[in-house]
């Protein structure tokens, strides 16, 4: 036997006994795998953190200088409207409304400054002398029946273009009443676009 076989038998041993002692029966060699493969990025996993994620504030529910409800409908009182980037008259303008009567959604408060949208998202800061608390929508469906009752088989009055903007006189559940070119009648909610889905009005 050589001296190098031998002091590796030792080695071999010595390991054995400090692995089968008692104090060190949990102990395990930590063996180095054969081929080693690093993962490429994209394959590595993050585990997520455990800690909660805080959620958001909501928006406030009501307007801080009105403390009516937002998001809430008004109208374009004229038939121009700057629409800008704050609530001040040096901000810079970045929409013009040029509808008059033309249904906006406000969604903040400030001053007298309203932040508002329209059907395609669009807008800005408004001064509230612009805006009117008349109610009006917009009729978002093609050739709309303007119906004598709030009933799908019931007989239509008027048909309406999509696109005209008409006046908000009532609202059901799931219908409005509105009016434009000297024609009344029931619409469906879904196909007017100024009145909140769960909106009630007499």
């Amino acid at each position: 036997m050589t001296a190098g076989t031998a002091r590796f038998l030792g080695l071999a041993l010595s390991a054995t006994l400090v692995a089968a002692s008692p104090g060190q029966a949990e102990l395990r060699p930590v063996a180095r795998p054969t081929d080693l493969t690093i993962p490429a990025p994209e394959e590595i996993v993050v585990p997520a953190s455990s800690d909660p994620v805080p959620d958001a504030p909501p928006p406030p529910s009501v307007g801080p200088e009105t403390g009516l409800p937002l998001p809430r409908f008004v109208s374009l009182k004229t038939d121009e409207g700057n629409a800008r980037r704050g609530p001040a008259l040096d901000q810079r303008i970045d929409w013009v409304f040029v509808r008059e009567d033309m249904p906006l959604r406000i969604t903040a408060e400030y001053g007298h400054w309203r932040r508002v949208e329209d059907r395609e998202g669009l807008g800005g800061w408004v001064h509230y002398s612009l805006l009117s608390g008349t109610r009006t929508v917009i009729v978002d469906q093609e050739r709309l029946p303007l119906r004598i009752r709030p009933e799908d088989n019931a007989t239509a009055v008027a048909l309406l273009e999509a696109g005209v903007i008409a006046r908000l006189e009532a609202c059901e559940a799931g219908w409005c009443r509105i009016t434009a070119g000297g024609y009344g009648g029931w619409a469906p909610k879904p196909a007017l676009w100024g009145v909140l889905p769960d909106e009630v009005l007499d």
